[in-house]
């Protein structure tokens, strides 16, 4: 099976889930949600026995702290009179505990609820000396796939843990004959052309004869012979043509080039001569790894940019004078205690995350991240060292969680 019929399999099979009440927890979740009484403040209102419980988090420019409002038979009470704590249980087992203290007409909790806010909650109070208790599911961005669809579909996880993380400056350069691998040749006399015997794009060996020139004056013929081995890039050497110490043929030695690399201000200080950069050709599928030379003592005029050179071996002939490459240049290598595969990375709301596995359920993390390359990005907060996570088509169980209407709703 492809992996776009994989793909299309996964999508369909959810469909089916979803309408059975089998698969997505977060539908179901809020579903529940959305059934509970809703108070003044928009919050889920608890109720028992006349008294009442709305439960907010306040993130309005400020970290998300809870905001509790009490209420007695719809009434609002004072927030000094009402004591109250709540215990978060997440997907991992991780507990959070919020105490809270009277603010103005509200409760306000001590601690900044951290993302993501998915979790069971526990609210407990007590006022005019009897205890409440109340117990809900308050879930986003979490799916349960199980394991034969999640193969299915391709999805891959690894475990977070620590990267060697390479720092990459990329430069644009232009590849040429090096200086002692191109030769012009021109008459040496005036005089008439009186045959010509090698043409533009033919090998030639060093001391090979190309053409024989009749001097105007000694009426005598001269030989221009190729002064390396290499290729005719241009010939202006016609036979009959009468010369005048025009230029007559261009050689190359095709094995012997060089790139000039234009380097940016500031990047100087990070690009030396001696460093190993990696090259390919922005128009052929073709790659090789040189070495950086020196600097040019000038900048290049129209760009502002600082000249280094690269000498380019070429025995396959691959490279061509003329091409545009790019190159990457390792400028610092760093290791990291934690860092997740960049491929893996996925938006969710207004952050950057990726999809924590535990069990069949899998469930998003919010991150704050670092350096990043290609292969890997550092992360700074937001998963577990260990965590196992979705690396490998991640957007499927975003998809999902979207499908399944997930919301950030408190």
């Amino acid at each position: 099976m492809t992996k776009l019929k994989l793909i299309i399999y996964f999508f369909m099979a959810g469909l089916l889930f979803a309408c059975s009440n089998s698969s997505i927890l977060e539908t179901e979740n809020l579903e529940e949600e959305a059934e509970a009484p809703r108070g003044p403040n928009g919050g889920i209102l608890l109720e028992q026995d006349g008294f009442s419980i709305e439960v907010t988090i306040f993130e309005a420019g400020t970290p998300p702290k809870y905001r509790l409002y009490a209420y007695e038979n719809g009434e609002t009470l004072a927030a000094s009179d009402v004591n109250a704590s709540i215990t978060l249980t997440r997907l991992d087992g991780e507990t959070n505990e919020f105490a809270f203290f009277a603010q103005g007409d509200y409760l306000t909790g001590e601690n900044i609820v951290t993302e993501p806010h998915s979790f069971d909650v526990d609210v407990k109070a007590s006022y005019n000396g009897k205890s409440y208790n109340w117990n809900y599911p308050s879930y986003e961005g979490r799916v349960e796939i199980s394991p034969d669809m999640a193969v299915e579909a391709g999805i891959g996880t690894e475990n977070v843990g620590g990267a060697v993380i390479e720092e990459k400056t990329t430069l644009l350069g232009d590849i040429e004959f090096a200086p002692n691998a191109r030769a012009t040749l021109k008459a040496t006399y005036p005089g008439k052309i009186l045959s010509v015997l090698k043409f533009e794009g033919d090998q030639v060996k060093r001391g090979e004869l190309l053409a024989r020139i009749e001097n105007s004056s000694s009426l005598q013929s001269y030989e221009i012979r190729s002064p390396l081995d290499g290729v005719i890039v241009s010939s202006m050497a016609n036979e009959g043509d009468v010369v005048d110490q025009e230029e007559l043929f261009v050689i190359g030695d095709l094995s012997r080039l060089r790139i000039d690399f234009h380097v940016y201000a500031g990047d100087h200080i990070k690009v030396r001569p001696e460093q190993k950069i990696t090259i390919r050709s922005i128009m052929r599928n073709i790659s090789d790894e040189i070495v950086l030379a020196h600097y040019l003592p000038e900048v290049d005029g129209a760009t502002q940019t600082a000249i280094i050179h690269a000498d380019l071996p070429n025995p396959d002939m691959k490279w061509l004078p003329g091409m545009k490459v790019e190159g990457d240049v390792i400028t610092d290598v760093i290791d990291v205690p934690l860092a997740v595969r960049t491929k893996a990375l996925q938006r969710f709301r207004d952050f950057t995350v990726v999809f924590a596995k535990i069990g069949q359920t899998y469930e998003v993390r919010m991150l704050e991240l670092g350096r990043q390359t290609e292969e890997w990005t550092e992360v700074l907060n937001g998963i577990k060292p260990g965590q196992e996570y979705v690396t490998d088509n991640s957007f499927i169980i975003k998809a999902d969680i979207e499908k399944s209407g997930a919301s950030h709703d408190h």
